[in-house]
């Protein structure tokens, strides 16, 4: 090893203090070396030179130049002190410890100095680099802003079925003996999933079935359901459970929906099973004119009169001729609602119809006392004015009434409206600002979420509903077939001759579509059916349903179709909502539908209240990517099958076909 020149230093003086360390040094290197290690050897003592006295000489007298405080000397006051005692020991030790320890070495090694010395601190402070954090996960994101009932609605197993009684009432449904009775005799022998958890919610405690309850107002409640669950009577039960204890004859219930279809279909199903209760059911369509409609509704135009009259208690009803008896129909009041129930709510609270959603609702809740003082009138005022019956309004209405001063105090209870909001549908919204402008009270949910061999948790199904991962019947099957544009005739006539498509609804895009693929099919049929002559042959008997036939036409031709007449019903979406037939096996998409709630509702047609049935899908090839990405989205594409015709299926009905265009190009050439 090379050593390095060192260059002198003058010497300086050694101070009292100096000496004093340097002698605690010694005494320590003396102490050492007479103790022994475990095994009792003597350790020997290191060689002690004058290096060590100048180095510590060189440390004492920088650590006096810099000001440091040196270690505390011992002196023979040390065994007096035993602080000071125990602290020199303590440092005898390790110093001993280090002296024994094989690999110490009195010279110190550069590298090991550069390695040990502490780092000069930095100028500035480091701070870590920001981290972008990940973003939000879509159902994070699809929870934001919905009502909290929402979020903890109730899961309802699909499955689940609940038995009728065969006498007596139904505790568990709440429903009486009368009641159950009729549904025996309309042959329905068990409850359905939707239909074993509303009906008890709202029939479960006494106190429930009063018809006013303005100081302890009822629960509302939203229902998401796939088709054919059994919606409808899951509302119209507890219903007519409830108003078959009425005396007076007021309107308690009001039914929107968006068709005149499904408003007759609804009013049947209600006068089946209220037969023998005495309600009076009524409708408001705009099949009718402005004048009979009012006199089948409202029984006394008095004006005096503020309780309103009524000759029905449940009126079915569309949203727009709701507002034109809100707005022209004399003493028609909406004060004694005990029912309002939306069906297709997803459909009806995105359509505006004159704003009719807070209209209705307004007129369900009674305005403040404030709001009806300018129009009280004294009767001393006026001597012809008469008094009219307090029993004419509801509880929450006696503040309003003329000429009757209203004491209030701050022991009285305030009075609210007794009208239950019941909301229903296959894809119910999940628009906060749509929940929001209903002003449910204190709601309760209840998805019935689609049947799979492992049903999900809670959460998960409560997600579908929010990611609008709408659910199927477990007895449909599903399929798509790819084609070209012209070929889609083809495939139309290719499925009712080799897959037996009978007793099916067929879907096109518009009222134009729907009469011209009616023509094209009866051409095909009538030349198919002379050039296939045969004794077991029968001709498939096919008719158009749109909104341009009259309201009585559809009513015929949609009789024909539930009696077998008609076995093929071409329409559009106007029937693809709510209609249930129950023969109806096949349902074909010959225009595929644009998203996802039509084709939900489209396949619901079929495979309703536990049948089997099938839904074909007819995608054009330029619609197949976007048809196929709107399944995914929905996680649907693996439950729907593609099927593959090839030309030779189709080359049996080519000449057919071909005649049958060119009798339509000379209907619409001339």
């Amino acid at each position: 090893m090379t050593s390095t020149s060192i260059p002198p230093q003058i010497p300086k003086d050694k101070t009292k203090a100096k000496k004093r360390y340097l002698k605690a040094k010694k005494d320590r290197r003396k102490k050492r070396a007479t103790q022994t290690n475990p095994s009792g050897s003597t350790i020997k003592p290191l060689p002690h030179s004058d290096e060590d006295d100048d180095a510590d000489e060189e440390y004492s007298n920088e650590a006096e130049e810099s000001n440091v405080t040196l270690p505390p000397q011992i002196d023979s006051n040390t065994d007096k002190h035993p602080r000071k005692r125990r602290k020199v020991e303590e440092d005898t030790a390790e110093e001993s410890a280090a002296h024994v320890s094989p690999s110490s070495s009195r010279e110190p090694s550069p590298a090991k100095d550069a390695q040990t010395s502490p780092a000069l601190p930095a100028a500035l402070p480091s701070f870590p680099l920001p981290i972008r954090p990940d973003a939000p996960s879509k159902a994070t994101l699809a929870l934001q802003g919905l009502d909290k009932a929402l979020v903890e609605a109730e899961l309802v197993d699909p499955s689940k079925l609940y038995p009728l009684k065969e006498s007596g009432d139904d505790t568990f449904s709440g429903l009486s003996e009368k009641t159950v009775k009729r549904l025996k005799e309309l042959g329905i022998t068990e409850l359905f999933a939707v239909q074993t958890s509303v009906i008890p919610f709202l029939l479960a405690e006494s106190k429930q079935r009063s018809l006013y309850l303005p100081y302890n107002p009822p629960r509302d409640l939203c229902a998401s359901a796939p088709t054919g669950s059994g919606k409808t009577l899951a509302y119209v039960l507890p219903i007519v459970e409830i108003l078959s204890a009425r005396i007076v004859t007021r309107l308690r219930a009001l039914v929107v929906l968006p068709t005149r279809d499904l408003v007759n279909q609804v009013k049947e199903t209600f006068e089946a099973i209220a037969k023998g209760r005495g309600l009076k059911i009524g409708t408001a369509t705009g099949q009718h004119s402005f004048a009979h409609e009012q006199a089948q509704l409202v029984g006394d135009k008095n004006p005096n009169l503020q309780g309103g009259s009524s000759k029905v208690d449940i009126l079915i009803c569309t949203p727009g001729r709701l507002i034109d008896h809100l707005n022209g129909t004399p003493n028609f009041s909406l004060q004694h609602l005990r029912f309002l129930v939306i069906d297709e709510a997803d459909r009806l609270l995105a359509q505006s119809f004159q704003d009719w959603l807070a209209r209705v609702l307004s007129a369900t809740r009674p305005s403040s006392t404030d709001d009806a003082l300018p129009n009280v009138t004294a009767p001393d005022c006026d001597p012809s004015f008469e008094l009219p019956h307090p029993d004419a309004m509801a509880p929450a209405y006696h503040h309003l009434i003329h000429g009757v001063p209203h004491i209030h105090t701050d022991l009285d209870e305030r009075k609210e409206s007794s009208c239950q909001k019941l909301l229903f549908s296959a894809t119910l919204t999940r628009d906060p600002s749509k929940i929001s402008s209903l002003n449910l009270r204190n709601p309760k949910y209840f998805v019935v979420q689609g049947a799979t061999n492992n049903l999900p948790t809670k959460e998960d199904a409560v997600m579908d509903l929010v990611m609008e991962k709408f659910s199927m019947p477990a007895t449909l099957t599903e399929h798509m077939l790819v084609c070209e544009t012209s070929q889609k005739p083809l495939m139309l006539f290719f499925l009712v001759h080799q897959h037996s498509v009978s007793n099916a609804l067929v879907f096109t895009k518009s009222a134009e579509s729907t009469s011209r693929l009616v023509r094209l099919f009866e051409f095909f049929e009538s030349l198919w059916a002379q050039e296939n002559a045969g004794p077991e042959r029968k001709q498939t008997v096919i008719r158009a349903y749109s909104s341009d036939l009259s309201a009585s036409d559809r009513r015929t031709i949609l009789e024909q179709f539930k009696n077998q007449e008609i076995h093929i019903l071409v329409c559009s979406d106007l029937i693809s909502r709510g209609i249930d037939i129950s023969h109806v096996s096949h349902v074909v998409s010959y225009d595929a539908p644009i998203d996802m709630r039509k084709y939900v509702h489209r396949v619901g047609r079929t495979a309703r209240a536990g049948r089997t049935g099938d839904a074909w899908t007819l995608v054009e090839e330029q619609e197949a990517r976007y048809f196929k990405n709107m399944l995914k989205a929905a996680d649907h594409m693996d439950a729907v099958k593609r099927m593959r015709v090839s030309e030779k299926d189709l080359t049996p009905f080519m000449p057919t076909y071909e005649k049958s265009l060119v009798k339509l190009r000379e209907i619409y050439v001339k």
